[in-house]
């Protein structure tokens, strides 16, 4: 399969890619990214750990991972109007935390809304570029905050 775009030409900013270390452990480190993204507007209405379902699924044996599904309501409305539903099938904005070392985690997150745009679920228009822009004034924010 040949994708229609080349992936290597795609910048880390084109699909609005942020990262942050902690040096912490890994559950202070969920609950403070938790409480970081709250604090910048966005609820936590889904949340897992891959690697717990991992583990006791095939055995994997992987280092504490984890899943924050953040969303803020209105955001997700003007998304879904925009992109004539479609966006949610990306839903919702991900952060993941994982373990690099003990007491050291990185926080890593990317735009749904600029992949969607990249990937033709969502349009490339001013009202989609806006929703853009004030999604990732949020997410600055948070990661600002981390």
């Amino acid at each position: 399969m040949t994708l229609p775009i080349d992936p290597n030409a795609v910048a880390s900013s084109d699909i609005g890619e942020q990262r942050a270390t902690l040096e912490m452990g890994h559950e202070d480190a969920i609950e403070h990214v938790r409480e970081v993204f709250t604090d910048a507007g966005f609820g936590v209405p889904v949340e897992f750990s891959p690697s717990e379902l991992l583990d006791e699924k095939v055995d994997a044996g992987r280092d504490p991972y984890y899943v924050l599904g953040a969303c803020n309501p209105t955001m997700a409305d003007r998304a879904l109007d925009a992109s004539d539903r479609k966006i949610g099938a990306l839903f919702p904005c991900n952060v993941i935390v994982w373990e690099e070392e003990p007491g050291v985690q990185t926080v890593y997150h990317v735009s749904i809304m600029r992949i969607a745009r990249l990937a033709g679920i969502a349009p490339d228009d001013e009202t989609m570029a806006d929703i853009v822009a004030d999604t990732g004034e949020m997410v600055d924010e948070a990661f600002e905050n981390l």
